[in-house]
């Protein structure tokens, strides 16, 4: 009930008393649980990180070749975002907070680690292989795959509007993830 209530309204727009009526509950149950608004909305916030990340581990690429694998990674960034468009929203809030309730949190840094290890081992085997650049951050190409992504999600209505085409279909979203996989196997090549 709180993810849907910050999701659609913001930390700042979400009430308390809009909450504990969509999750069937007392107020008073809920202040006395999490302490406060704020920190509930942390919570949500770990959630919302936690769910992406147990979904991204279950993304099979240890056996894959380097391009399929990040291919797949890629893929699956874009793909969770479109059927997780709350994702962006409650990102998008943390954002405007400059991210001071993420700072505060004791577990999510900790659940990227292991994905920075993936695209370690996914960008060393391509390099061994002589199909990736040497060199590349794994951070930096993270960021730049979920920019690439993100940025086309978070925006597809205006963007849709301004060109006069649909980007919410599924076929815009199927040439969406080509061309983000084109760009970063463009990228990697040596």
């Amino acid at each position: 009930a709180a993810f849907v209530e910050f999701a659609e309204k913001g930390l700042a727009g979400a009430r308390v008393d809009e909450i504990a009526a969509r999750a069937g509950a007392n107020k008073r149950m809920l202040y006395a649980h999490f302490g406060s608004k704020e920190a509930l909305w942390l919570e949500v916030l770990e959630a919302t990180y936690t769910a992406k990340r147990a979904e991204e581990r279950q993304v099979e690429v240890a056996e894959l070749a380097p391009a399929d694998a990040m291919a797949k990674l890629v893929a699956f960034n874009l793909r969770y975002v479109a059927r997780h468009p709350e994702f962006l929203a409650i990102l998008h809030q943390e954002n405007l907070h400059r991210a001071a309730y993420l700072a505060s949190s004791s577990r999510v840094q900790g659940l990227y680690s292991p994905l920075l290890d993936t695209l370690r081992g996914v960008l060393a085997r391509g390099e061994a292989e002589g199909l990736f650049r040497p060199g590349v951050d794994p951070l930096q190409l993270y960021v730049s795959m979920l920019g690439l992504s993100h940025f086309y999600l978070a925006n597809r209505h205006t963007l849709s509007t301004i060109f006069g085409t649909p980007l919410d279909t599924e076929a815009a979203l199927a040439a969406r993830e080509a061309h983000i996989i084109e760009v970063v196997l463009g990228y990697l090549r040596p």
